[in-house]
This record gives structure tokens, sequence and C-alpha cells, in this order.
């Protein structure tokens, strides 16, 4: 088992590509806080993990709150005597308008993509470092990596996900903490939905949101969205052992959208 004696926390991990990671990640054997803001769908993930024979528990938690960040570590550390990884998947479209932009949508956007996530990392670190070393996953997008005229704020805070792995992966990696990001392209998802029908998207205005998910997908080399499990593999794989020599990296999971 690839994730054997490990714990960790996935945070955003209800549905979609978080809840897909969460149950591999245990499956391959990790114990896993599983802690969204939706307190049902955690619970929901969690029960699933413990009826399969592993072991999770549930939190739910507004991590827009750096408190509640310290509190999800704790809960995590109190649970499992330690801590070996965090998936910060947590993330959020934001708005599609410049020109008519809300800075109050803009700040959410800052917020739950980068601040939210530095808290969470900050607050694990000292536990991390306790186990003499782990792996810290973001969830960061290929939006990040090529600018999308769809969503220039988006692809602003995602850069400064992928900005922010890369300085904290040579800060920590002769502490043993890896820091990497998995980069998702078009994903057939809940938040791809809403990724693509924003109230202020003015292109994409009446149309059918299944129907623009597919159209997101066939923009990709391969002609699809991704599947949520297909990110859940890349994010297991640079959270085990299997990833040792691997920090500082952005692994694009997009079907060749990038290339």
């Amino acid at each position: 088992m690839r994730m054997k004696n490990k714990a960790g926390i996935v945070t955003a991990a209800a549905s979609g590509m978080g809840r897909a990671g969460t149950l591999l990640l245990a499956r391959e054997g990790a114990s896993v806080l599983v802690v969204d803001r939706d307190a049902a769908g955690a619970a929901r993930v969690a029960d699933e993990i413990t009826a399969a024979g592993g072991t999770a528990f549930a939190v739910g938690a507004d991590l827009r709150d750096p408190a509640a960040a310290c509190e999800i570590v704790a809960e995590a550390t109190g649970r499992f005597g330690g801590i070996d990884f965090l998936w910060n998947h947590l993330g959020h479209p934001g708005p599609a308008a410049v020109e008519q932009l809300d800075f109050a949508d803009f700040d959410l956007a800052v917020d739950l993509n980068i601040r939210s996530q530095l808290a969470s990392t900050i607050a694990a670190l000292p536990e991390l470092r306790a186990r003499g070393g782990g792996s810290i996953l973001f969830t960061a997008s290929t939006s990040g990596l090529v600018a999308s005229a769809f969503s220039p704020v988006y692809s602003s805070v995602k850069a400064g996900v992928i900005g922010l792995v890369r300085g904290l992966a040579k800060r920590y990696a002769k502490e043993g903490i890896r820091v990497n990001a998995v980069a998702p392209g078009p994903v057939d998802t809940p938040m791809a939905r809403e990724f693509v029908d924003r109230k202020d998207q003015p292109a994409t205005k009446g149309l059918d949101r299944e129907e623009l998910v597919q159209k997101f997908g066939a923009m990709t080399a391969m002609g699809r969205a991704g599947r949520p499990e297909e990110i859940g593999y890349a994010a297991l794989f640079l959270l085990s052992d299997e990833a040792s020599f691997v920090t500082g990296a952005v692994l694009p999971v997009d079907g060749g959208l990038v290339a």
C-alpha cells in the first residue's frame, strides 16, 4: 500500500477531485482528515472510507479564517499522533469580469486560492518537521501555466499558487519537506460547472452547463474533460514516497492541453 502508516489532511475534500483523491489516499492506507466547508459532504466522504475499512474523520471548516487552519492541524495531529502530508486542494473560480470587476470577488479569489492555503501550510509545517519531513501538495491549474482570456483573475491567483509552491519547495527541501502542485486542465466536476457559468461571464450566458464542460474538455489534445480520479492518481503519486526526489514540481494533468 503506497500510503501505509501515513496520515494527513485534504481540504475541499467533499466532492470532485478532492473527494476522488481522498478516497484513493485512504484506499492506499492513509489515515485522512477530510476537511470541507460542507460539513455534511465531508462526513459522507469519511463514512465511505470507514465503510471500506479505512481510517478517516471529517471536519467542517471555513479556511478563510487562519485560526481554522490551526484547528484542523490540531485535530489531525490529535487523531493520528502527527501528520505526514497536507493537500491544499481548496480553490475558487473567482470573477470572470475585468472592467466590471467587483474587488470583493477578487479578494475572495485570493483568500480561497492563496491565503487560506498558505495559512494551512504554516500551521502544518511544525508537525511535518516533527515527523522528520513530509509532503505538501497544492492544487494549481493549467490556467496558472498558460494564461486564460476567459478568466484572467483565476490565471493570476493560480500563477501565484505556483510561485508559492516553488518558493516553499526551495525553502524547506533540506528539512525533508517536499512541496509540489498538481495542475488540472478541464475536469468534469461540480466546480467546473461554476467556472464555465459565472454570472459575470457574458460569453457563456444562457448556454447549457453540461455542454460547456464538454466544450472546454474538447480543447484538450485528448478531446475530452478529465475525470476526478485522474487528478487523484497524480496527487497520490506526489504525496507518496514514490515522489521522494520530486519537489517544486507543477504537474499538468490536462489531456495535453498545455503541450
